[in-house]
């Protein structure tokens, strides 16, 4: 099994509640994502600093290697395997503002 694999693996395992809590609710924003966007921007939040933890110490490790040129692609090949398990995970910290709704102003012709 190549090292990111191993990373994201090991990621899943030690934080098993975290991410069981982050599926959950990503189930439900992929069927509403209105309704559940501020429940799914909360969780998100602590999953993606866990994410990021250890996105740091799989680079850490290789740019202790000497391998720091490929740092960078290792990371991308990380967070590609990431979303292999939740595809929304680009979507944590979306914003949604209420807009009012839409009203066509008529026109009076003077006739």
């Amino acid at each position: 099994m190549t090292k990111y694999k191993e990373y994201v693996e090991r990621m899943l395992q030690t934080e098993e509640a975290l991410f069981q809590e982050f599926k959950e609710i990503h189930a439900k924003y992929s069927s509403d994502q209105d309704k559940f966007q501020e429940e799914f921007n909360l969780v998100g939040e602590k999953v993606l600093r866990v994410v990021r933890e250890w996105e740091n110490k799989l680079c850490r490790q290789s740019e202790k290697a000497g391998f720091g040129n490929y740092t960078a692609g290792l990371a991308e090949k990380f967070q590609a395997e990431v979303k292999k398990f939740f595809p929304l995970i680009d979507h944590v910290g979306i914003i949604i503002e209420e807009k009012p709704p839409f009203n066509l102003k008529r026109i009076k012709l003077g006739y």
